[in-house]
């Protein structure tokens, strides 16, 4: 007839990417991660059986991820940002298979697959990030991010234990190998695509030297790097050095993983500090951050371990104010990237996690030669202190 008419048959769209969208992958990320995280220490030493040599496997891997993470850039620029995300997620599963072979071979390998994940997913998550989220919006974006990945890293090293205690080693990574699959499954979902809008300069460098050059050329990105490099240090302390602590002055265990449990359940507190961000600016905030948790940390230092559950409560308390730089910190970062060289300059910035593991354990071993362990703490503000001063006089107040 030809009055008929057919209508086209109305497709079910997705809905754009947006901060919710991040926040959802980054939770499943971070239980895929977190489950482990108690475990692989444990499994290192059940293998080698000396904590020195231990130290040694964690050097020689934060080294080997320093590497990978600098030339990840020349593999994003390689293969389509999908392919990269998706290699990450991979790698954590692969990880788990070489981890249940219990041999210092899988330990090194399960642990390099590890690093190489984490750094893949989260250089190409910033980079998604940055296309999909307005820059006004980073605050927010980056605060919800935060506050949903509470849930996994509150739970997740008390589940790996439980697994691996309960239930043996296959069934800890197999935990993680399960989480992975569900974060490609979900990235999937989502459909994310790479910024056509973006092409990269004909003249950018391709060599990771040449990218720290450029790097280092440019001082807001400096500066963006010492503030994610402080607050990182902070709690490559606290997950360290919080728990010792509390073994040391006779607390016990349970004390010390009381502690970390409850460091990180104040992840829900990002959400909040978006919020200040917004209201206040995030010079402000930041800066505001950074010297109250240096006060934290000093007093902690000061009472040391004449009373350990005080030192414990002013850790907690430092706590609150790092994860403002959390919640804050990186949009100094996305703020400052140029659009077109954002893959390479993602790569150096990232370096921040790899030096903060690194950096701090041989500082603190040459400062408790001559003092006892509360000047770990007081060291550690001290840094905060000079990081704070830094944010307030060169961070703009546009931020």
């Amino acid at each position: 007839m030809a009055t008929h008419v057919r209508h086209p048959i109305g497709l079910p769209a997705l809905r754009p990417a947006d901060a919710r969208t991040f926040a959802s992958l980054y939770a499943v990320e971070s239980f895929a991660r977190a489950t482990v995280s108690s475990v692989i220490p444990i499994q290192a030493y059940e293998i080698l059986r000396n904590e020195q040599i231990v130290s040694i496997l964690y050097t020689v891997v934060a080294l080997l991820g320093l590497s990978v993470t600098l030339f990840m850039p020349m593999l994003i620029r390689r293969f389509a940002r999908r392919w990269v995300y998706t290699a990450g997620a991979c790698l954590l599963a692969v990880g788990s298979l070489f981890f249940v072979t219990h041999t210092l071979a899988g330990q090194l390998a399960g642990m390099l697959c590890r690093v190489m994940g984490a750094s893949a997913l989260s250089i190409t998550l910033s980079l998604y990030i940055m296309d999909h989220i307005r820059k006004t919006d980073f605050m927010q974006a980056e605060s919800l991010r935060m506050a949903w990945s509470m849930l996994a890293w509150t739970s997740g090293p008390t589940l790996g234990i439980f697994l691996y205690t309960r239930f043996g080693i296959y069934a800890a990574h197999g935990a993680v190998a399960i989480f992975a699959m569900a974060l490609l499954a979900l990235f999937w979902t989502y459909r994310l695509g790479d910024n056509q809008s973006i092409r990269p300069g004909k003249t950018r460098p391709a060599n990771p030297l040449a990218n720290i050059g450029r790097f280092v050329a440019q001082p807001r990105l400096r500066l963006a790097w010492l503030i994610a490099f402080g607050r990182s240090c902070f709690w490559t302390t606290f997950f360290v050095y919080g728990p010792l602590f509390m073994v040391i002055t006779g607390e016990g265990e349970l004390a010390g993983g009381l502690l970390v449990s409850a460091g990180n359940a104040l992840l829900f507190t990002a959400i909040f500090w978006g919020r200040v961000g917004q209201r206040f600016g995030g010079r402000r905030t930041m800066t505001s951050a950074y010297f109250a948790m240096s006060a934290m940390l000093l007093a902690a230092g000061a009472v040391g371990e004449s009373v350990p559950f005080l030192t414990g409560a002013l850790l907690l308390c430092g706590a609150f104010f790092a994860i403002a730089l959390d919640a804050l910190g990186s949009t100094a970062f996305m703020r400052s990237v140029r659009s077109y060289e954002r893959a390479q300059m993602a790569a150096v910035y990232r370096t921040y996690l790899d030096f903060s593991e690194l950096t701090p354990p041989l500082v603190y071993s040459v400062v408790l030669a001559f003092f006892g362990l509360g000047s770990v703490f007081a060291t550690l503000g001290l840094l905060a202190a000079v990081c704070g001063f830094v944010t307030w006089r060169y961070l703009p107040k546009s931020l």
